[in-house]
């Protein structure tokens, strides 16, 4: 299945740009390549990321420097128990001098939200992410307003804390596409690190594209092609989650539909205009490791973690070919 010539030099131009915008980010945030790369196919599939790991290992500054590396606007809401859903929406004031009520706009009309330590806000303020995560749009006083696009949500949750937390609920976890873990730095990285950011040598990310980038590329992830071996494989991978033996709740429907569509933005970062088995073995872990409920429970990462291994070992590789 070939694309319009004209099709594919715009798509491999996108792709070396954003490959650029890895490479600083990798400058930026030292030893998260992985990390990078999966936050950025999240937000080119139009999707949102969940980043879950203990403090201090570089969450915050991930999500602001891939916001300032692709020109889109940021804003941090810091999660509280007394965080309320107008902090983050808006609300509407009485102006006596207009005598008239407007509308304020809250940090949600942004492209890409931070809501650091979501987990620290209240299940009702958590429910106001619901319908701007699925929709791209958010509704109060009666009247709904689109979002600026692109619209991307990173949220940060510490898995330890104990106190003044609550879990987000399993329709919460459903809206993220992936949840990434960063994890700690091998020794000598963490020397880089701590030069870069002690010693005054650090930099900031630079701005490298702009939102219209961003945009064209999201539609070049969404012509990115599927064979049907490669997509029966996914959905196979899929439902083999809803019939091991210590899953409890499988994948949904919307997460097949999101699997597909990170598999298709992995493809486009590695510069092909085809997904493979690969992009699917690579996909499944960080799209499902947050939405499987086994039978040892939510937080038992290193279980999750298990179970998705013995899946991917179970399902057969369709062989690969190369289409588009």
């Amino acid at each position: 299945m070939a694309e319009p010539m004209e099709w594919r030099a715009s798509s491999e131009a996108l792709h070396k740009e954003f490959k650029s915008v890895v490479e600083s980010l990798s400058q930026v945030v030292i030893g998260q390549r992985e990390a990078i790369e999966l936050l950025l196919a999240a937000c080119l599939a139009g999707g949102h990321a969940l980043l879950e790991d203990v403090p201090g290992t570089g969450k915050t500054r991930l999500a602001s420097s891939l916001a300032a590396a692709l020109g889109l606007s940021f804003h941090r809401v810091q999660g509280t128990p007394d965080l309320l859903p107008a902090d983050v929406v808006g609300t509407t004031i009485y102006h006596p001098a207009e005598e008239q009520f407007r509308f304020h706009p809250g940090p949600i009309f942004t492209n890409v939200l931070l809501m650091d330590e979501i987990n620290r806000a209240t299940p009702r303020t958590q429910s106001a992410l619901l319908e701007a995560m699925a929709e791209g749009q958010v509704s109060a006083d009666g009247e709904t307003m689109p979002l600026p696009q692109p619209f991307f949500v990173i949220a940060t949750a510490n898995p330890v804390e104990s106190q003044g937390v609550f879990p987000l609920p399993e329709a919460q976890l459903d809206r993220f596409l992936v949840q990434i873990r960063l994890g700690y730095l091998d020794a000598d990285l963490e020397m880089a690190m701590v030069k870069r950011v002690a010693f005054g040598h650090d930099a900031p990310a630079v701005e490298m594209l702009t939102p219209a980038k961003v945009l064209a590329a999201q539609d070049a992830v969404r012509q990115t092609y599927i064979s049907d071996d490669v997509l029966r494989y996914l959905i196979e991978l899929s439902r083999a989650t809803r019939n091991h033996d210590q899953i409890i709740l499988g994948a949904s429907p919307r997460a097949i539909v999101l699997l597909t569509r990170l598999t298709q933005a992995i493809a486009f970062l590695a510069g092909r205009s085809f997904v493979t088995p690969d992009d699917v073995r690579r996909a499944f872990p960080p799209v499902m490791s947050h939405r499987l409920q086994t039978d040892i429970g939510w937080m038992d990462r290193n279980a999750v973690d298990r179970v998705l291994t013995e899946i991917v070992s179970s399902v057969p590789v369709p062989h690969e070919r190369e289409e588009g």
